[in-house]
């Protein structure tokens, strides 16, 4: 399917659900889908993301299909949205309004920031700002240590911010930031710059190396198995439950082999990682029994990339923190081709 018959499938979800609930006071695209073009194919393993702007906040309503096409629906309050100059220094929203990405506005509120992000999105300051943002989560996330947690949460709290330091020249280039495929976007954005011989150093703080492509399958499988029963049992309600749902496969299953078959199987395991923990978090509270069962083929993952125990994770989280001001100081260092030019 074409990407704006996706999104047409989109607006119209959106503009039924305004018409049952009055409590929505816009709507807007955000995720992958923003930077592709409307007649490009929408890739098998994408959504189309959709956030709902509120009054007050809301529960997430997730991945759900609607007429064939996977959407996931968000929400946020104006508060969480800020003034434009907010919005422009946010690396999470900013990109969202470069383009022309309203669904609903009632209001009028969110064209304005449309076209004031629009106006100054590439602008050096703005820029920096947002990553000036990025910097300020990876350390702040990988100063948070606590090694009585279950297993799965010091993974997470470990993994998603070494990732984001990948986020860094994305963010500099004026790309979309993006989670599962951040570092194939990464190296683009250092091949294009003339940086590409320093994205082995920014892989290795993932996988200190990594791993062969047969290896990393096994994980996946390994993954697979904790994911379908993950979604099988899933009762009790946590943030990233849309994400471990049998609707959801396709994206966090079968997008992690896309990857691998792609030959980015190294850059595949921040996927398989991230959903593995989701689904251990399920497991732990939905069947115990079957997260200690389980648990062997996600230690042999982490033991594979040397971060098995919490010592090696924060040993490779000091590495990262100590190399994080030689990346954020490239972040923008001029203009070149008319945006800001990385390291």
């Amino acid at each position: 399917m074409r990407v704006d018959a996706a999104r047409a499938v989109a607006v119209d979800w959106v503009r039924a659900e305004c018409r049952r609930d009055p409590a929505i006071r816009g709507a807007f695209f955000s995720g992958s889908t923003v930077a592709m073009a409307a007649d490009a194919d929408l890739p098998v393993c994408s959504d189309v993301d959709v956030v709902l702007v509120r009054d007050e906040p809301a529960a997430k309503v997730g991945k759900f299909r609607h007429r064939d096409v996977l959407v996931e629906v968000t929400s946020v309050t104006w508060d969480d949205l800020g003034t434009p100059e907010d919005v422009l220094g946010s690396w999470v929203f900013a990109p969202s309004f470069r383009t022309d990405t309203v669904v609903v506005d009632p209001t009028g509120r969110l064209a304005a920031l449309r076209e004031r992000v629009s106006a100054g999105f590439a602008e050096a300051v703005w820029v920096r700002r947002r990553c000036a943002g990025v910097r300020r989560r990876v350390e702040d996330g990988l100063r948070v240590r606590d090694a009585s947690a279950p297993l799965h949460a010091q993974v997470t709290a470990w993994l998603f911010p070494t990732s984001m330091v990948a986020l860094l020249p994305v963010v500099a280039a004026l790309r979309d930031p993006t989670v599962r495929r951040r570092y194939v976007v990464a190296r683009a954005v250092l091949a294009e710059v003339g940086a590409v011989d320093r994205y082995p150093e920014l892989l290795g703080l993932l996988d200190g190396g990594g791993v062969g492509a047969g290896r990393v399958r096994e994980h996946l499988a390994g993954m697979t198995r904790a994911f379908d029963e993950a979604a099988r049992v899933a009762r009790t309600p946590v943030f990233f439950a849309a994400d471990i749902t049998p609707v959801a496969r396709v994206v966090a299953v079968d997008g992690g082999a896309e990857l691998v078959e792609a030959g980015w199987h190294r850059e595949a395991m921040f996927w398989i990682l991230a959903t593995y923990a989701r689904c251990h978090a399920i497991l732990a509270a939905d069947a115990p029994e079957r997260e200690v069962a389980l648990r062997p083929a996600f230690e042999a993952a982490l033991a594979d990339l040397g971060v098995l125990s919490a010592v090696d994770r924060w040993r490779r989280a000091e590495a990262a923190l100590a190399l994080l001001p030689r990346w954020a100081a490239g972040g923008v260092v001029g203009e070149a081709h008319g945006r800001p030019a990385v390291f």
